[in-house]
């Protein structure tokens, strides 16, 4: 074959430089402007084979019948003798999808045999479309060839020409096809290996962050039938898809219980990928879900895949789901529905595959019955509602808790672990925790970075009293001065006995109220207060 090809100046530049384009789209307008810019080429054009993500305003649509794939018009280029302002470039036109086996193009991809039309005659073909077009632009021959790479077709190159097509120059089309094939295979390789090393940069990123927070409540601790409850439900709705909605107090370990879910599912390889809904600004929400395109919006820098793109295949989970604006819940639910969404400042429509568990501290079925949260978003989100019992309804495993976050935290400043005498124990477990889990985590913590000894100091506040004892400010009792004295012998009794019969030193009685060990010797004496059975 020659290299004369009247249709394009310099063919072997444009195979040559076909092969040093990594971009798809790169390759694309490439192929457009060369041919397209050619002097006797009407207009050249490429459609790919894509998803039928949506046929909305689709002229061609009742003539697809599984709108699963089409042929989505990419790339366009040349020039109009009648209209010399116009602009081909365009893709949004009536031919902008195509459906496979549909008209001269359809049926180039459905086949995957080229349409060479090297001179018109006269009547005009029927395939052609638009008869009087052909006609003005002054379009003598046409060219369609199926772009197919290993035995598949990726698309249709299409050329409208305004000079009858030379058996030569067929070969030349040919061969640019067989390249473009080749380019665009190779391209999108390039592209999805760009994507999927800056979504193992993302989730190294998001791992380490991951990291430096791990450890809040370790792994699930405690044998309380509350607890056990807990994990029997875990192990009903792991490996099912449903969603879950986390229910529970601040501190529960709402978290914990979303790692376990993941960790007993089917999608346990895939990644777990935490949004905390509360501490996302508004104007920030549709770009931290779904991601956006570079320029979508100023600090747009680069593109950025959204939570749901880098959760794909694992399990997203939504903390604190009741702060997501009602302006953002209708998008979130389309999501959560169909699985399809768009980057913030992109046209294109990706499929996600994503568990979604959820959780709030609030009542989120009277929040929803307000007005405040989207019924629809409730109910699908709440396929399987788990409510975390409060530290209070479990005091069994604060000994087993208390112990697990002490030798955690002694690790982690370098001390020697401090022992956790049963007074401490008993302690704790009288306290009301009202910020549950994390509060105690906090508790021990500090006790093992302020403890001197070889014994745990346990340092609570005064007047967190028990959600059963709390009295209202009207109720005011008064008591004789020998109840005060008994309520007293019954107070320093009680001392005692979680004090083990000790009275003075570390965790002894005195120290347990606060007095001097002589004072307690002394009222011990003045009141009668025998040694508790078995101290």
């Amino acid at each position: 074959m020659s290299d004369h090809f009247p249709l394009l100046e310099d063919p072997k530049r444009l195979l040559l430089d076909l092969a040093l384009r990594h971009s798809v789209d790169e390759v694309l307008q490439l192929i457009v402007e060369r041919m397209g810019g050619a002097e006797q080429v009407a207009l050249a054009r490429i459609w790919l084979v894509e998803s039928s993500a949506n046929c909305d305003g689709c002229t061609l649509a009742e003539h697809c019948q599984a709108q699963s794939e089409c042929l989505h018009l990419v790339a366009s280029g040349g020039s109009s003798l009648v209209s010399p302002q116009a602009d081909w470039s365009r893709i949004d036109g009536d031919f902008r999808r195509m459906p496979i086996g549909v008209r001269k193009v359809g049926t180039i991809a459905s086949t995957g045999i080229a349409l060479e039309e090297p001179e018109f005659g006269e009547p005009l073909p029927e395939w052609i479309a638009r008869p009087e077009w052909v006609h003005a632009e002054g379009i003598r021959s046409f060219a369609g060839q199926p772009l197919i790479h290993r035995g598949r077709v990726l698309g249709v190159l299409a050329v409208f020409v305004r000079q009858p097509i030379e058996v030569e120059c067929m070969g030349w089309l040919r061969m640019i096809a067989d390249h473009a094939a080749a380019a665009i295979a190779t391209a999108r390789a390039f592209d999805e290996i760009e994507s999927l090393r800056e979504q193992l940069e993302l989730e190294n990123e998001y791992l380490r962050e991951e990291l430096q927070g791990a450890g809040a409540f370790g792994e699930m601790v405690g044998q309380s039938p509350a607890l056990e409850a807990v994990s029997h439900q875990i192990d009903l709705v792991a490996p099912t898809d449903a969603a879950v909605l986390v229910l529970g107090e601040s501190g529960t370990g709402k978290e914990l219980v979303a790692r376990e879910i993941h960790r007993r599912s089917r999608r346990a390889e895939r990644p777990l990928i935490k949004v905390n809904c509360a501490a996302i600004p508004r104007e920030l929400y549709e770009s931290e879900f779904f991601g956006h395109a570079k320029g979508a919006f100023t600090g747009a820098l680069r593109d950025r895949v959204g939570r749901f793109e880098l959760a794909e295949g694992g399990t997203l989970f939504l903390d604190e789901v009741g702060e997501i604006p009602l302006e953002m819940q209708a998008k979130l639910l389309r999501v959560l529905q169909e699985g399809d969404l768009e980057r913030v400042g992109e046209e294109r429509t990706r499929h996600v595959n994503v568990r979604i568990i959820a959780a709030t501290n609030r009542d989120l079925r009277a929040e929803a019955e307000a007005g405040r949260f989207r019924q629809d978003l409730y109910y699908r989100l709440s396929v399987f509602p788990l409510e975390i019992p409060a530290l209070r309804r479990r005091k069994e495993d604060i000994p087993l808790l208390a112990e697990h976050f002490l030798q955690l935290a002694s690790r982690r400043i370098g001390k020697p672990k401090a022992t956790l005498t049963m007074a401490a124990v008993r302690r704790l477990q009288q306290y009301d925790w009202p910020g549950n889990v994390r509060e105690l985590q906090h508790v021990i913590e500090r006790a093992a970075i302020t403890s001197t000894g070889s014994r745990l100091q346990i340092e609570l506040a005064d007047k967190k009293l028990s959600h059963k004892s709390k009295s209202t400010e009207s109720e005011v009792v008064v008591r004789t001065d020998a109840q005060i004295r008994q309520l007293e012998k019954e107070n320093i009794i009680a001392a005692l006995q979680a004090a083990g019969g000790k009275v003075s030193g570390i965790g002894g009685a005195a120290e347990l109220l606060g007095l001097k060990p002589t004072t307690l010797a002394s009222r011990i004496k003045k009141l009668g207060v025998e040694s508790p059975d078995g101290c």
